[in-house]
C-alpha cells in the first residue's frame, strides 16, 4: 500500500484559498490522472479540481462547506497498482526531471507493507518557470532568483510559501513599504435576542467573498461620489432603432452598450480613470487595454463578468458577449478568468429600481460608474419645457489617485457622449 496526499493546488491570480462545494468522488472510488475529484469555489468562481495521481480514495479529509487553504491536503488515494504512467513526480521537482523516468511500484519487500504518505503535485511541464505577478513580485522584493526555487504548486507552478521557505521565514513582509498601514479593526461581539426568534447560517460561498471584498476596498480606499442626470431622449431613439437590427441578428441590444463605448472614449480623456494603486510598490498603473466589467445579480449574488478588450468590439459585439456573459453568471458557470481583469465597472441599479447610490469601488480599480432608471421629466430647452428621457448617473472614485475636480470633468465628458450617441462615432478608431 502506497498513500499520497493529494492537495488543493496553486491555483493563481493571488487565490489563497478555497470553499468547498462538493465532491465528485468517494472513498473506495478509482481516480485517473486529471480527473475532477472536486469543485472549489474561489474568488466567486467555482472550478473542478482535478487529481494528479491515478489509484483508489482513501479518505476524504475536508468536508463540503470547509475553507482550504492551498497547499492544503484534500484526500488519501492509494497508489498501489497504479499504471507507471499515471504516477505523479513528488512535490520538490527535481531541477531537470526525466519525462520518462519510470515510477511503478518495485517489486514487495518487507518495507512495501508500511504505508508511505507524501504530498503530490503534478509534475513540472517544461523548464520555463511559472508563477504568479504577485509571487514574482515577493520574490524580487525579497532579493531571490526565482528561476533556483523548485515549485511545488500546480504543474510545478512556484508559490508564495516557496518562495518564504526559500528566505528561511525571513522578509515575510514585503520590503515596499505599503502608502498606508490600516489600523486592526476589533469586531464587536454580536449579542442576539432572547426575546425573539433567530437563525444562524454559515457566512459562506459566494456571500463571504462578497463581503470579504467590499470591507478590503472600504478599508483601504477613500471614497467620493458624484452624482448628476443625463438627457438621454437621443440615446433613446438611437437604441430603439438598434434594438431592431439587433433583434433580426438574434441580438438583445439593451443600452449597456452605448454606455460601455462612452465610457471607454471618456477614460482615454481622463486616463487616470483606467489605472490602479500598487501600494506595496507605490506606483500608478496606467492600462493600455480596456476591460469592462458590469455587475450581474444572481440567485448566488452579486458577480461582476467582465467585457475583455471592450474597445475593439462594435455594439452588437458586446451586446452579444454582455448577454452570455450574463447568462453564464445566472447559471453558476463563470470561469474565473472571466471575473478577472476589468479595468473599470459599471452597476445598473437602474434594471432593478433605484435614483441614487453610492457604490463600492472593485478594488484595484480606482471607479465605478453606477447608471439608474430611466424617466420621463420636463427639462427646460430652448426657452421652453420639453418632455424628455432622464437618466441618473453616479461616478464613485478613489480619492487617493481621482480629484474632485477630475471626476466631476470626467462626468461632464461622459455625458456629453452618452447624451449625443452620434459622437461616439468620432470616437472610434
Amino acid at each position: 500500500m502506497s498513500i499520497e496526499n493529494v492537495n488543493l493546488p496553486d491555483i493563481g491570480e493571488g487565490v489563497t484559498e478555497g470553499e468547498m462545494v462538493s465532491w465528485l468522488v468517494a472513498v473506495g472510488d478509482s481516480v485517473e490522472v486529471d480527473q475532477p475529484v472536486a469543485e472549489i469555489m474561489t474568488d466567486k468562481a467555482t472550478v473542478e479540481v482535478p487529481s494528479p495521481i491515478a489509484g483508489t480514495v482513501k479518505e476524504l479529509l475536508v468536508s463540503e462547506g470547509d475553507v482550504v487553504p492551498i497547499e492544503t491536503a484534500m484526500l488519501k488515494v492509494d497508489t498501489a497498482g497504479a499504471s507507471a504512467s499515471a504516477a505523479a513526480a513528488p512535490k520538490t521537482a527535481p531541477a531537470e526531471p526525466v519525462a520518462n523516468e519510470p515510477v511503478a511500484a518495485a517489486a514487495p519487500t518487507p518495507a512495501a507493507n508500511v504505508a508511505s504518505t507524501s504530498t503530490i503535485q503534478p509534475p513540472v511541464a517544461s523548464s520555463k518557470v511559472l508563477a504568479t505577478p504577485s509571487t514574482r513580485r515577493l520574490a524580487r522584493e525579497l532579493n531571490i532568483d526565482i528561476n533556483n526555487i523548485p515549485g511545488s504548486g500546480l504543474a510545478g507552478r512556484v508559490t508564495r510559501d516557496d518562495v518564504l521557505s526559500k528566505s528561511n521565514g525571513a522578509g515575510a513582509v514585503s520590503a515596499g513599504t505599503p502608502m498606508m498601514k490600516m489600523p486592526e479593526i476589533k469586531v464587536p461581539q454580536f449579542n442576539g435576542s432572547a426575546t425573539g426568534g433567530e437563525e444562524r447560517v454559515p457566512l459562506r460561498g459566494i456571500r463571504r467573498k462578497i463581503a470579504q471584498q467590499m470591507q478590503m476596498t472600504k478599508q483601504v480606499v477613500p471614497h467620493f461620489t458624484l452624482m448628476d442626470e443625463a438627457n438621454v431622449t437621443e440615446l433613446y431613439k438611437t437604441r430603439k432603432k438598434v434594438k431592431e437590427i439587433g433583434a433580426s441578428y438574434g441580438v438583445k441590444v439593451t443600452y449597456l452598450p452605448f454606455i460601455m463605448k462612452a465610457l471607454i472614449a471618456t477614460m482615454r480623456e481622463f486616463p487616470m480613470f483606467n489605472a490602479s494603486i500598487d501600494d506595496n510598490a507605490e506606483e500608478i498603473v496606467y492600462k493600455k487595454y480596456f476591460n469592462i466589467g458590469f455587475a450581474a445579480d444572481t440567485p448566488q449574488g452579486l458577480l461582476v463578468p467582465v467585457v475583455k478588450n471592450a474597445d475593439q468590439k462594435t455594439i452588437l459585439q458586446l451586446a452579444q458577449e454582455i448577454t452570455e456573459l450574463s447568462n453564464k453568471a445566472r447559471d453558476g458557470k463563470l470561469a474565473l478568468d472571466e471575473m478577472k481583469g476589468a479595468c473599470i465597472t459599471i452597476t445598473n441599479i437602474g434594471s432593478v429600481g433605484g435614483t441614487y447610490a453610492t457604490p463600492i469601488i472593485n478594488h484595484p480599480e480606482v471607479a465605478i460608474v453606477g447608471v439608474y432608471k430611466m424617466v420621463d421629466k420636463p427639462v427646460f430647452m430652448d426657452g421652453k419645457f420639453k418632455a424628455a428621457k432622464v437618466m441618473n448617473y453616479t461616478v464613485t472614485a478613489d480619492h487617493r489617485l481621482i480629484d474632485g475636480a477630475v471626476a466631476a470633468n470626467f462626468l461632464n465628458a461622459f455625458f456629453k457622449r452618452i447624451e449625443n450617441p452620434s459622437h461616439l462615432l468620432l470616437d472610434m478608431i
